[in-house]
Parts: structure tokens; C-alpha cells; sequence
């Protein structure tokens, strides 16, 4: 027997709660002096609440334009974009080299008109909690790349909103570092749970981290395929699964296996 109407419109309206990300075949298109370049292409992506999507892709396919879009930057030329308040945390940094490492991450709160020494309360038990605790007073050129990271993060958990946009966060880094970045983000997401779409360049630090992965074209952008991954975190780099899901993505990246 076939649903009723009523029951396929109930399931519909609780699908649509859940999520806290909807784009829709999506075209963004940049017109200047030279003509039209076309971002984006019929770009579909969803998320649910909680859940952490890593966006993997070459060079110029869109993926910070994507993240711009969902965070409500840009406005799309055609299709739809629907997502819970969302911030972006950039690739650099950008901490303001003036102020303190606790200043900085606090600065999400005093934006909000939130006075200076309850902002300093909020944030700083944030900073402990990220490793971060006996660095409170140092400027930014006095932290490692890692710790000014840490430092951004905190500030954009603390913007309070429930999507966390990452674009490429630990691009910058040293491998060592980012593999260190790696493991620390995974455990900060499972302290502080937030939806997240992040941005990178690296398949596998999208495996490592991503509860999905989603694999777009060359530009412009459009989704090429996704892989579920449903490792239990820690993840293992060596894990046998973890290696076929990363051949399957290369794959779809039209690189050829090593």
C-alpha cells in the first residue's frame, strides 16, 4: 500500500527540519571588464544538523564561493540557498596583531555588544579547553600558526552560530602541524558539536574528519559524487576503509591511483 499524502508531507516537513543546509542547483556567475565566469553550475548540497560535510574539488571549482553562498556573503543567480546562520572562518587567520590571544577570541562577543570583561570570562575558559590556557595575554606574533588557528576557532565558535564554515583552516601549516590541526579539530568538534562544512584541497583530511565528503567538478563547480563515511573517529590514515574511500575519491577527482 502507497503512503498516504498526509504522511508523505509529514515526512517532507521533518526531512526539511533537519536540515541546516539546502543548496539547490545553484549558479553563480561573475560578470566583469573580461565577460562572465561561471563559478558555479547546478551545485546541490545538503546537510543535517550536526553533521560535518568536507567540500574536496580542484583549483577554482568553487568551493569558497559555495561557502560564501551558505553563509549568505553572495546571493546566488539560480537556484536556492537555505541554511541555518552560519560563520566563516577564513584560511588566514586574522587575528588582530594589537590585541591579546583572549581579546581576539572574544572579539565574537563584543561584537554582540557584549561588555569587555564578561566577554573575557566567556572566551577564556573556551581557550583552556583548546589547549590554549597560559597564552591568554600573548599577541598573535608571538603563537605558533596552530595556536592562532586554535585562537580563530575559538572566536567563531563563539559568534554562537549553529553552521561553522572552514576554509581551508590549515592550509598554511606544516605537515606536522596539520596533522596535529587534524587531530585536535576532530576532537574539538566532538566537545563543541556544531554543522560544518569544510573546505580543503586534502582528500584524506576530508576522510579523516567529515561524516560525508562531497566531490565537486572542475570549474564550474557542480557535485561530481559523494562518499558516506562511517569510520568511528579517531581515524586511522592506514585504515583499510579509509584507503578505498580515498582511491573512490580520487578517482572521482579524475586522478589517477598511485
Amino acid at each position: 500500500m502507497s503512503a498516504r499524502p498526509d504522511a508523505l508531507a509529514t515526512d517532507s516537513l521533518e526531512k526539511a527540519r533537519a536540515e541546516a543546509i539546502r543548496v539547490e542547483a545553484v549558479v553563480r556567475v561573475f560578470r566583469g571588464r573580461h565577460g562572465e565566469l561561471r563559478a558555479l553550475d547546478g551545485m546541490s548540497l545538503r546537510a543535517g544538523r550536526g553533521e560535518v560535510i568536507a567540500v574536496v574539488g580542484p583549483s577554482g571549482c568553487g568551493k569558497s564561493t559555495l561557502l560564501e553562498l551558505i553563509c549568505g556573503l553572495q546571493r546566488p543567480d539560480g537556484g536556492e540557498v537555505k541554511a541555518d546562520p552560519a560563520v566563516l572562518m577564513p584560511q588566514r587567520d586574522l587575528l588582530l596583531p594589537w590585541l591579546s590571544a583572549l581579546d581576539n577570541a572574544a572579539l565574537a562577543l563584543l561584537a554582540r555588544g557584549i561588555p569587555r570583561r564578561q566577554a573575557r570570562a566567556q572566551a577564556a575558559p573556551l581557550l583552556e579547553r583548546l589547549g590554549l590556557a597560559g597564552f591568554e595575554r600573548s599577541r598573535p606574533d608571538a603563537l605558533s600558526g596552530g595556536m592562532r588557528q586554535r585562537i580563530s576557532f575559538a572566536r567563531s565558535l563563539l559568534a554562537g552560530k549553529p553552521v561553522l564554515a572552514l576554509d581551508e583552516p590549515f592550509a598554511s601549516l606544516d605537515a606536522l602541524t596539520r596533522a596535529e590541526m587534524q587531530s585536535w579539530l576532530a576532537r574539538a568538534l566532538a566537545a563543541e558539536p556544531r554543522t560544518v562544512v569544510l573546505v580543503t584541497h586534502d582528500v584524506e583530511e576530508a576522510l579523516l574528519l567529515a561524516d560525508r565528503v562531497v566531490v565537486m567538478t572542475p570549474r564550474p563547480g557542480r557535485c561530481a559524487g559523494e562518499l558516506a563515511v562511517s569510520l568511528a573517529r579517531p581515524r586511522e590514515r592506514t585504515n583499510p576503509e579509509l584507503v578505498r574511500l580515498r582511491a573512490q575519491a580520487l578517482e572521482l577527482l579524475g586522478v589517477a591511483r598511485e
